[in-house]
C-alpha cells in the first residue's frame, strides 16, 4: 500500500443518488472521524484499494462481487435492501432505506465493536470551546437555556450538546427511543476499551441540527462516573472528532463538580429573582472561593432568562425554543459577547 493517510470510510451502492446523497450528508457530520469516498462502480473501488488502505467498506448487496471479497478491508458491511444472498450473512448488514444517522450508528457500532483502530483519526481543527450551564438554583429553565444555545450557534458551529443531570427526561420530552445512552459510553471507558470516538459516532443523535449524546437512563450513571472517566470522554471528543464546541448542561449529581465545570471556557448561571434563589448562588459562590476556584468564579456568566412556558413536545419543542422569547435573548447574549471579544 502506497499511502496509509487518514482512515476511509467506502460507499459503494450502483444506485448513484443514493450513494451520492448519502456521502454528501455523512460528509456535513461532525463526529465520524474518517475520510468518506462515494463510488457506484466496483472498478473505481477497486483502484482506491490499490493505492490506499480502506477500513470500512459500506456497500450495497447488489454490488457485492468476489473481488470485493478478496480485498483487505478491516469491515466489510453490507448495505441491505431487506432480502439479500445469503452468502453475505457472513458480513453484518444494516438496512439501507432508514434515516442516514441511523445507517451510521449502526455501521460506527460494527466497527466500534471491532479491536481494530482506525490508522490515523486524529482531526486538524483548532482548540474545542467547552461550554457549561449549571445553577444550584432550581426551576431556572436551564436545560432550556442549553438545547436554545445549541440550536442557535449549530447553525454556523459544529455543536455537541452533552446533559449531565440524573433525571433529563429526552425520551418523553423528545418523544423518541435510544439503544445507546451516555451511560453506555461512561461504561465504555471505564472498561478501557479502545476506539471511543467510534463508540461516540455510534451514540451521537441529531435533531434540529444539534448533535447530542442521549442522556442516561439511570442517576447512578452519572453519580457513579468519576472525574477522570468525564475529562477522558472531553478528551476523545476533542481530539478524534470535528466538534469545535461542546456544550455540558450539568446537574448536581456529577462527582467532583466543581473540577468538571474548571474545564468550561464560559459556565452559563441561570439564576431567579427571589429571596431563596439568591441565597442558594450565594452559598454556591463563597463554596468556589473556599475551595479556592476563584478562577472558575471568573468565568461564571449569571443570565436571568425570560418566561418561557409551553405544551408542546419533540421536535416542536425545540422549534419553539428558537423562535421564543429565550430564542431571541440567547441570540442577543451571543452578538453581544462577539462584539466584547
Amino acid at each position: 500500500m502506497s499511502n496509509r493517510g487518514r482512515s476511509i470510510l467506502a460507499v459503494c451502492d450502483l444506485e448513484a443518488a443514493y450513494a451520492c446523497n448519502f456521502v454528501e450528508y455523512i460528509q456535513h457530520k461532525k463526529n465520524i472521524p474518517f475520510e468518506v469516498r462515494a463510488f457506484t462502480g466496483i472498478a473505481p473501488l477497486l483502484e482506491l484499494a490499490a493505492a490506499r488502505h480502506i477500513d470500512i467498506l459500506l456497500i450495497s448487496d447488489k454490488a457485492m462481487c468476489e473481488e470485493v471479497k478478496c480485498l483487505d478491508i478491516c469491515q466489510i458491511v453490507i448495505l441491505s435492501e431487506g432480502v439479500h444472498d445469503p452468502s453475505l450473512d457472513r458480513y453484518p448488514s444494516v438496512y439501507k432505506y432508514q434515516s442516514s444517522d441511523a445507517v451510521i450508528r449502526e455501521v460506527m457500532n460494527c466497527y466500534g465493536a471491532r479491536e481494530a483502530q482506525p490508522h490515523n483519526m486524529s482531526m486538524v481543527k483548532h482548540k474545542t470551546r467547552i461550554l457549561g450551564v449549571y445553577s444550584p438554583v432550581g426551576r431556572t429553565a436551564k436545560t432550556s437555556f442549553a438545547l436554545t444555545l445549541g440550536q442557535i450557534m449549530s447553525r454556523t458551529r459544529a455543536v455537541l450538546y452533552i446533559n449531565l443531570e440524573e433525571y433529563a427526561g429526552f425520551e418523553e420530552l423528545l418523544g423518541c427511543t435510544y439503544e445507546n445512552r451516555l451511560g453506555d459510553l461512561i461504561y465504555y471507558i471505564r472498561q478501557g476499551n479502545a476506539g471511543i470516538a467510534l463508540k461516540i459516532a455510534g451514540t451521537v443523535q441529531t435533531v434540529n441540527n444539534l448533535d447530542y449524546l442521549p442522556p442516561a437512563l439511570s442517576p447512578m450513571d452519572i453519580q457513579n462516573a468519576t472525574i477522570d472517566e468525564w475529562l477522558s470522554m472531553l478528551r476523545q471528543i476533542e481530539e478524534n472528532t470535528a466538534y469545535d464546541t461542546v456544550i455540558l448542561d450539568v446537574g448536581d449529581g456529577v462527582t467532583d463538580l466543581y473540577t468538571l465545570l474548571n474545564q468550561c471556557e464560559t459556565v452559563y448561571v441561570p439564576v431567579r429573582n427571589d429571596v431563596v434563589s439568591a441565597a442558594k448562588l450565594q452559598q454556591f459562590e463563597q463554596l468556589l472561593k473556599m475551595w479556592d476556584f476563584t478562577g472558575l468564579l471568573e468565568r461564571m456568566q449569571k443570565v436571568r432568562l425570560p418566561y418561557h412556558r409551553t405544551l408542546k413536545r419533540g421536535k416542536e419543542y425545540l422549534d419553539e425554543l428558537v423562535w421564543s422569547e429565550l430564542g431571541d435573548y440567547v441570540k442577543e447574549l451571543l452578538r453581544t459577547q462577539k462584539e466584547h471579544s
